[in-house]
């Protein structure tokens, strides 16, 4: 083969590359092709967009989505404790003369205060709706007197008590005073004396150092907390405020200033109890669970204005604690706190 033949092949394809080269040396400096980046490296490997999101700004729609993320968080915290049994306990039972009708709780409680509860009766009564008579409120109270009595609960063991809220009502004094003919003694109890009753119940003593109770009541919320050896207590509008045509941005700010109170060290846990907390905490409930760790309020909807209300409160409580675990007990009650805090 001559010298021409052997040098046409390697020719050729020199002509035919130049081209190709030339096309992409102007196509990549002219910016006809993206520069590549590290997301778009991910999508190459993983086969799809990648899955890290910019920081969104406050007007950023995506700022909805993280918050989104966020919420699921404080959804998904646990919290394992479980209270200790009694040993060889006996039955006490309280009738709680609330704001809005009458509760009763019997309690299996041994000597070191170690309690769990047997029955518990929530019922509505006509009492505050001007159309009961005192025939009425005699039944009433006799129904649970006699439901007590037949779970084996002593008379000496059955106590009455008129929580703070009810004694706002007119139709508490003639409450009262039928009780007081059927032989029965009244105990009637201050919002301090509330929150105090509601700590007994509802914190466990290995986190009096590091967490808080908040009862959020038709009539008042209590907030309390442990200082050394002193039950501290403060008092704050409860969620029907709407009723006393208070708005919403007034309570929370009156909220926000008596929960920021609790001591910094005692922010870890919130045990929260009462009306509102309770339907809440009815929407996710795992089986028959003593505890149930609550949303953020934000993941809530209120389709009542009690509701409304009683969510301000614990935005408000959350806001000014910083606190991200809000653990509602399905048995405490500052009336349970009330049978603890009697001699055995």
């Amino acid at each position: 083969m001559n010298t021409f033949s052997r040098l046409r092949w390697p020719f050729k394809a020199l002509l035919i590359a130049l081209p190709v080269i030339a096309f992409s040396y102007f196509a990549i400096n002219d910016g006809w092709f993206a520069q590549g980046d590290d997301s778009q490296v991910d999508r190459a490997l993983t086969g799809g967009p990648s899955t890290e999101m910019p920081a969104p700004t406050p007007d950023d729609p995506a700022a909805v989505q993280v918050k989104g993320r966020e919420a699921k968080v404080s959804e998904s915290r646990m919290f394992a404790y479980q209270p200790e049994k009694p040993v060889d306990g006996k039955l006490k039972g309280v009738v709680e003369v609330g704001a809005t009708g009458f509760n009763s709780f019997v309690v299996n409680m041994d000597k070191n205060r170690r309690w769990e509860v047997v029955s518990k009766d929530f019922g509505q009564s006509l009492a505050y709706e001007g159309l009961a008579t005192t025939e009425d409120i005699r039944a009433g109270l006799k129904k649970y007197i006699s439901m007590m009595f037949d779970k084996g609960v002593k008379s000496r063991d059955v106590h009455f008590i008129i929580s703070s809220g009810a004694q706002k009502e007119p139709k508490t004094t003639v409450i009262a005073s039928e009780l007081k003919k059927m032989g029965f003694v009244v105990n009637l109890v201050t919002p301090e004396q509330e929150g105090k009753l509601a700590l007994k119940s509802a914190l466990p003593e290995s986190y009096y150092g590091t967490a808080f109770v908040t009862d959020i009541g038709s009539g008042n919320t209590k907030i309390s907390w442990m200082n050394a050896a002193n039950i501290m207590a403060e008092e704050a509008p409860g969620s029907k405020y709407f009723e006393k045509e208070k708005t919403d941005a007034s309570v929370y700010e009156e909220v926000k200033s008596k929960a920021g109170k609790v001591p910094q060290r005692n922010r870890e846990v919130c045990f929260i109890i009462g009306g509102t907390p309770y339907d809440l905490a009815k929407q996710h409930r795992n089986g028959e669970e003593r505890y149930t760790v609550l949303h953020a309020p934000g993941s809530y909807a209120a389709d009542k204005p009690k509701t409304k209300s009683g969510l301000n409160i614990y935005k408000a409580i959350q806001d000014a604690t910083g606190c991200d675990t809000f653990v509602f007990d399905w048995d405490a009650n500052f009336s349970i706190g009330f049978l603890l805090q009697l001699p055995y």
